[in-house]
């Protein structure tokens, strides 16, 4: 299945959604413009078109391999890297000044969207590099950046994240790997960690590994936990690579999806590390790199989606069946002609166009709040983005899975079949609900620090900013009362959740708290939806605005109306779940669940 990139729309939203021009005036876009902004999506997009997407089903079929102590991922696998890390692609975001192209996170974003799409697997290994890039960029001494840094934005290196432990999955206060100090600012790791994405293969000269462990006689809990890079090889002081460091995969997991990745059983022993940030705040560290993740993971679960959308779209309009409802003529037709097949279509594809919108508009946040000029907006955007940021990854991963199966749907029995490839797409989309986070996770952060830590400022602000735009819609449309109608839900959901926070009774809130995250999600969408259809109109009504084309825009208003119509009438459930499962979640007799 051959994979389009959405250029046209993936450039509509960096203007809409994401302000691009506003982007393009910060300090770190010094000398970019928006003809290289559309050079740099161009190229992306011809990269993950050919190399990275006829390198998906050959890499899914021939997975990684443990093989006489070594992982060895297919040929074809490791040949994309190779003309990914030549073509500069690694660091593309990464600071220029350790060998980085220093690219916005927004630009950066809609690159990833269309390498996810073309081969999750293969791209996981760029992401999690730069994630750990970020969080040595943050934390780490002058030293270990120079000894580490230049390589891993280059694609010499690259980098993991070791958290989880048999013991210690989402619960981190059981990490129980040790560190032991030997001087010289260097330390002994000792532990095993799992489910390390890319924790080894053979596609680089040295892999940076960061790892959450404790130093003796540090405290039980998560203050306890330092965190600590670790090559597997040792790094002399004139760069080059000594002796091997003891870190290494001693297997790899089989699982459901995403099977040229290697996930590995990672073991550490007596490892010669560096620490990383200061003792006892290793999660603090940690998570300058898990808000890179999690927004990375939810642009994996849209990206997976929209590869396989525009898979069921060519076969809707390739299969031939039935005969149409409404006709006089007894010959079978294709079945995007049948109303059910077109309505999961349509509903698959608005809500891809509105989590397009909502992850730009987060990546954009996060530009704001580390270039801004003035620390007040500085910190307004750090505020939204922290708002937006389990939205994008728990909202765009549960939608993932439905879409991706909305996808396999359309195929009908030929979707189960593997050889038709719709089933990858279910497979490889599935991880992304689970990793990074838990999509239960995000929502009690959602819930908690996200909502009623700051008294709700930055869910009344988004309201806001849909009701301004309610105002702006023509009014006879039924788009005003549909997103006003979403706008008063959310709203009162919000102070339900306000209620339960400050009557000490949390669980109530927390009982219904993922599908308040869906609601703020398919909420947030249709804000964004309103802002796509008055932007596409403004469009329509002068020509000279017409850059992408007046059926771009045409087609762009439909797809508002459709989201509106199939997508976010799900509200009216969520806000009843939100403000009524403590009633059967918490006073559901335990025996009642009993084996």
């Amino acid at each position: 299945m051959t994979y389009k990139a959405p250029l046209n729309d993936l450039r509509f939203a960096l203007h809409t959604h994401a302000q691009l021009p506003q982007i393009l005036a910060l300090p770190k876009s010094a000398g970019l413009d928006d003809e290289t902004v559309n050079a740099i999506l161009d190229e992306a997009a011809k990269f993950a078109e050919t190399l990275l997407a006829e390198t998906n089903r050959q890499g899914d079929l021939n997975g990684a391999k443990l093989v006489n102590g070594k992982v060895v991922c297919d040929p074809v696998i490791a040949n994309a890297f190779n003309e990914f890390r030549d073509a500069g692609w690694v660091g593309l975001r990464a600071s220029p000044d350790f060998d980085g192209q220093g690219l916005p996170m927004t630009v950066a974003a809609a690159c990833e969207e269309m390498w996810c799409s073309a081969n999750l697997a293969f791209s996981l290994l760029p992401m999690l590099t730069l994630g750990a890039f970020e969080a040595l960029h943050h934390h780490a001494s002058e030293a270990v950046q120079q000894k580490f840094m230049a390589k891993m934005a280059n694609g010499e290196w690259s980098g993991t994240m070791n958290l989880t432990e048999p013991q210690a999955g989402s619960d981190l206060a059981q990490v129980a790997a040790k560190a032991k100090p030997l001087g010289n600012d260097t330390y002994a790791i000792t532990g095993q960690k799992i489910f390390i994405t890319w924790g080894d293969h053979e596609l680089v000269d040295n892999i940076v590994h960061l790892v959450l462990a404790r130093l003796p006689d540090a405290p039980a809990g998560v203050k306890g936990i330092s965190l600590f890079a670790v090559p597997k090889y040792w790094v002399e002081e004139d760069g080059s690579l000594g002796a091997f460091n003891h870190a290494q995969a001693v297997s790899l997991e089989h699982k459901l999806g995403i099977h040229a990745s290697p996930t590995c059983v990672m073991s550490f022993e007596e490892s010669r590390g560096y620490l990383v940030g200061e003792a006892g705040r290793g999660l603090n560290c940690m998570f300058t790199m898990m808000n890179h993740a999690r927004l990375g993971v939810g642009i994996e679960g849209h990206a997976v989606a929209e590869r396989a959308y525009q898979h069921a779209l060519a076969y809707a309009h390739e299969r031939v069946q039935s005969r149409a409802i409404q006709s006089d003529s007894i010959a079978p037709v294709a079945i995007i002609e049948h109303p059910d097949v077109c309505r999961m279509l349509l509903q698959q594809k608005a809500t891809l166009e509105a989590q397009r919108a909502v992850y730009l508009k987060a990546a954009a946040a996060l530009d704001v709040a580390e270039s801004h000029p003035v620390p007040d907006v500085q910190k307004q955007a750090q505020a939204l983005l922290d708002f937006l940021i389990p939205i994008v990854k728990g909202w765009s991963t549960e939608n993932g899975t439905t879409l991706t199966n909305l996808g396999m749907q359309v195929f009908g029995g030929m979707g189960f079949i593997e050889e038709t490839g719709a089933a990858q797409y279910v497979r490889d989309v599935r991880i992304t609900a689970i990793y990074e986070g838990t999509n239960g996770i995000q929502a009690l952060d959602f819930i908690g620090r996200k909502t009623a830590a700051n008294g709700g400022a930055v869910a009344q602000y988004l309201l806001d900013e849909g009701r301004a735009l309610a105002a702006k819609l023509p009014s006879d449309s039924p788009l005003v009362t549909q997103l006003n109608q979403a706008l008063d839900l959310a709203a009162e959901s919000v102070q339900y959740v306000l209620a339960q926070f400050a009557a000490n009774t949390p669980n109530n809130a927390a009982a219904g708290s993922l599908a308040y995250l869906m609601q703020f999600g398919f909420t947030l969408g249709a804000i964004e939806m309103a802002r796509a259809y008055l932007a596409a109109g403004q469009a329509l009504e002068n020509e000279s605005e017409q850059v992408l084309g007046e059926d771009f825009y045409r087609h762009k208003q439909h797809t508002v109306r459709a989201y509106f119509d199939l997508v976010l009438p799900q509200v009216l459930g969520l806000h009843q779940q939100v403000i009524r499962s403590a009633d059967s979640v918490l006073d559901y007799p335990a025996a009642a669940l009993a084996l």
